[in-house]
């Protein structure tokens, strides 16, 4: 049976899907999602593997090719007087035949994190690892420097490391606001399939992490940075579109979002809580506060954000997004009686 280009650029796809997830029956499991018999679905996988594309492990068991290349960097060599001699060294060739939007993210988020290197780490010496597959390019940044979070914390006079990363999450945060925006961060986090930043123990990430290798590399980063991104060889999404998700019609950074799973390991429940979610949140106009997998909040909490600061700032719009049943009663008991009283 002969497919068209798409119907067969499918398949091909599903099947790297499936191997990339660990399918132990890639041949029946794509033969019945396409109606195809499992002979077709052979051919193709045999394909992959002279393409070396993937790799056998065992009888029915594959894994995707995957490639990984190492390169140092040194301030004192001059390889961080600016940011585009890394990109050229250690990326580009990597990534040079991806379609523009993807090439054009990277420039951005690689960029962004080699200036934080060049300009915040005071890093002698920088590891740059680039790991490639036929899916996704991912690379990892660790800086031998004094550590971005503790940086920020001791900049700022903020009393935790968590208050850092809650304020990540926000944007515009920056120690230098002669030479940054502050944005970097935020944007390159919204561009990356997967973004984490780690240091002093912490993690910053848009996910809620579980990724052993992040952990792993936490407990060996004692000192320094390392930003580890991730991005698809095959995304759709186009810089210029994730920008202005978080801009208003003159393209100034107005909106900003605030995932509570990635900043409270409990429930959010105290007025002090609240103050360090709603710090600095005067310089947006829009706010959305999402409670996806938070189970409950606590009264303190959600009057001191909903009501308080909303009677303060009533310019700014606070936005409660993906709330369950408990949240959401919760929420509505402390506006509701705002309303009332």
């Amino acid at each position: 049976m002969k497919f068209d280009e798409e119907k067969k650029r499918s398949i091909i796809f599903y099947i790297l899907e499936k191997i990339n997830q660990g399918e132990p029956s890639v041949t029946k499991t794509v033969s019945e999602a396409f109606s195809v018999n499992q002979n077709t679905i052979h051919t193709y996988i045999n394909s992959l593997v002279r393409d070396n594309i993937i790799e056998r492990i065992k009888r029915g068991q594959y894994k995707l090719v995957s490639n990984e290349f190492v390169y140092e960097i040194k301030r004192s060599a001059g390889d961080l007087d600016n940011d585009t001699y890394a990109y050229s060294k250690c990326l580009h060739s990597h990534i040079e035949n991806l379609e523009s939007n993807v090439r054009q993210i990277w420039s951005y988020t690689f960029s962004e994190m080699i200036n934080n290197v060049m300009d915040h780490s005071e890093a002698e010496k920088t590891e740059i690892v680039i790991e490639q597959d036929y899916l996704k390019t991912t690379a990892i940044i660790s800086d031998n420097g004094i550590g971005i979070f503790n940086k920020i914390k001791s900049h700022f006079g903020f009393e935790t490391v968590e208050d850092v990363i809650c304020e990540l999450f926000k944007g515009k945060l920056t120690t230098d606001t002669v030479n940054h925006s502050g944005e970097g961060i935020f944007f390159s986090s919204k561009m990356m399939d997967d973004f984490f930043i780690v240091s002093s123990g912490k993690i910053f990430s848009n996910n809620k992490y579980d990724n052993s290798r992040i952990i792993d590399i936490a407990a060996e980063n004692q000192k320094g940075t390392s930003v580890i991104m991730s991005l698809s060889n095959f995304t759709h999404k186009i810089p210029g579109e994730i920008f202005d998700l978080y801009a208003n019609v003159d393209g100034g950074f107005t909106k900003t979002r605030i995932p509570m799973k990635n900043i409270f390991d409990t429930a959010p429940v105290s007025r002090s809580q609240a103050k360090r979610v709603s710090n600095r949140l005067e310089k947006f106009k829009e706010v959305i506060i999402d409670f996806d997998n938070v189970q409950w909040m606590g009264q303190g909490f959600a009057h001191q954000l909903f009501v308080v600061f909303n009677n303060e700032h009533p310019d700014i719009k606070i936005m409660p997004v993906s709330m369950n049943e408990d949240v959401t009663k919760m929420y509505n008991h402390v506006v509701n009686t705002e309303i009332q009283s």
